[in-house]
């Protein structure tokens, strides 16, 4: 019995946000399938937008037999969303035993940003009804998405409106998952406690409109932002008089050199869209420009210039993700209508036993940065490498607008007989494709 390596969802709409749960539901350990939910968010440039999480519909579709003239997800429950959803993510996992102060013990939480940073509760207390046809299912059988709480304070930034300025992305703290941080257009970073519905503090963190924003990870005080400055930036909450710039745009480059020359006709600064640290060693960050094909990785220790870039895209890069193993891939996506994922440990030189790094003791002033304490992974050559030979490809039929990692997913074993072995599992949203591969 071959086991399927390739699950397929189309949505009513086109996807753009999407992410993998990070823990199966409260209380379904004993159905195993609940690890395998998404939550998505459409795209459509009008207040009708709308956001959805799809599970699959039977574990059997995990193994080819004769479920494969169904589908392998279908919609569990969806909601109104208004403006689109530039960002959409489940809780982190420690959320599972955080003493909430408000949440239901059954409800999982999910937030999403656009006009304002949204806190839902999503509960799933009896099995999905069975439904005598094929396709979307409606919301029933005990799965509920509600709207908990809408949070859009006023920005430092003067506006026309005086209200909160439209959210680009967030990060949420999986160490203590009360605390998210977003980015916005005005150029402002805003630290919330969403236990308490509370903005903690807020900082104009960028010259230009703020793209992205990643806590460090293992830590609740430090936390990095990229912007349409071209700079990437970090920042403690113990000391927000200072930011450390990590790494900034360089001069424009011609399409046939390799080093950055300032004799290009290109704008100076190409916006740096997306941040995302290795979750085995919080040292290593990876991001992208603008436009751009090529993937960037830095180095903390190294501030100034990347350690490696990826070349093998021949579209502009659209996501990137790392996975959540002790040596993870990192997956990135491309107008090419590829799906890349590379192996990087033999660049960075991690040992296996090296599962987190500790974080730096902080950003020092502009310009400069602290080591790792005790740092497993050995410091970078100074030369920037280039790699062009991810691991795996993946092509499609379209371009790909945005992925996301599966955490680990334990094997089930079903009344069939049947098992599935353990791994982890890629999703791509395209059009209104939503594709999930087995790594």
């Amino acid at each position: 019995m071959t086991q399927t390596t390739l699950l397929n969802y189309e949505a009513p709409w086109p996807v753009y946000g999407i992410d993998w749960c990070k823990t199966p539901a409260p209380g379904q350990q004993l159905r195993p399938r609940s690890a395998f939910r998404l939550a998505i968010s459409s795209f459509s440039e009008d207040f009708r937008n709308r956001i959805a999480i799809v599970g699959l519909q039977d574990e059997r579709v995990l193994v080819e037999d004769d479920y494969t003239d169904y589908p392998d997800f279908v919609t569990l429950v969806e909601a109104s969303h208004g403006y689109p959803a530039t960002s959409i993510q489940w809780q982190p996992a420690a959320a599972t035993s955080y003493a909430w102060s408000q949440k239901p013990p059954g409800a999982e939480l999910l937030a999403t940003t656009g006009d304002a940073l949204r806190i839902w509760e999503y509960t799933s207390d009896a099995p999905p009804a069975m439904s005598s046809y094929v396709g979307r299912q409606p919301s029933a059988g005990g799965h509920r998405l509600v709207l908990k709480t809408a949070l859009s304070g006023q920005s430092k930034v003067q506006t026309q409106s005086n209200t909160g300025a439209p959210l680009t992305n967030f990060s949420w703290n999986e160490k203590a998952p009360s605390l998210v941080v977003t980015s916005s257009i005005d150029t402002t970073c805003t630290v919330w406690n969403i236990d308490t519905f509370t903005a903690i503090t807020q900082l104009i963190a960028h010259d230009r409109e703020v793209y992205d924003v990643a806590w460090l990870p293992g830590s609740t005080d430090i936390f990095v932002s990229v912007g349409a400055d071209g700079s990437l930036r970090a920042f403690d909450l113990r000391s927000l008089e200072h930011s450390t710039i990590l790494y900034e745009t360089p001069a424009p480059k011609t399409a046939s050199s390799t080093t950055s020359s300032a004799s290009s006709g290109r704008l100076p600064t190409a916006p740096l869209l997306r941040i995302a640290f290795n979750p085995a060693d919080s040292n290593y960050m990876a991001t992208f420009h603008m436009d751009g094909s090529d993937i960037q990785i830095l180095d903390m220790r190294s501030p100034g210039q990347p350690v490696m870039e990826l070349r093998a895209h021949r579209g502009q890069v659209n996501a990137l993700g790392w996975g959540s193993t002790d040596q993870p891939l990192l997956a990135t996506a491309s107008d090419d209508c590829q799906l890349l994922l590379w192996d990087l440990s033999a660049y960075t030189n991690l040992p296996h036993s090296a599962a987190t790094s500790p974080r730096p003791t902080g950003p020092t002033g502009s310009g400069g940065t602290s080591s790792g304490r005790g740092s497993h992974s050995p410091r970078p050559d100074a030369k920037k490498r280039t790699v062009t030979d991810p691991v795996l490809a993946y092509s499609t039929q379209t371009e790909i607008n945005n992925l996301c990692w599966s955490p680990q997913i334990a094997g089930m074993m079903m009344n069939t007989g049947h098992s599935t072995a353990p791994g982890e599992w890629v999703a791509i949203a395209m059009g209104k494709s939503v594709k999930a591969l087995k790594v």
